[in-house]
């Protein structure tokens, strides 16, 4: 006879909580929902207009690259 599903969803939690971990909830933006695309595609534009205007920006990021080298 199998075991039902809520004593092996259990013994499973037991074993994870044994090794030291606890159980995590995220909550995630639904990726499905009507106008998620466009508001990513405002986002993402907003991002590159700010990123135009900041003429730092590129010689702050190349500065943090060179700093990361030999980085493992």
């Amino acid at each position: 006879m199998p075991t039902p599903v809520s004593q092996r969803v259990k013994k499973r939690r037991d074993v994870l909580r044994a090794a030291g971990l606890r159980p995590v909830q995220i909550w995630v933006p639904d990726t499905r929902r009507p106008g998620f695309e466009t508001e990513c595609r405002r986002q993402a534009a907003l991002v590159a207009q700010a990123d135009r205007a900041d003429v730092g920006l590129n010689g702050f990021i190349d500065a943090a690259l060179i700093d990361m080298d030999g980085w493992d």
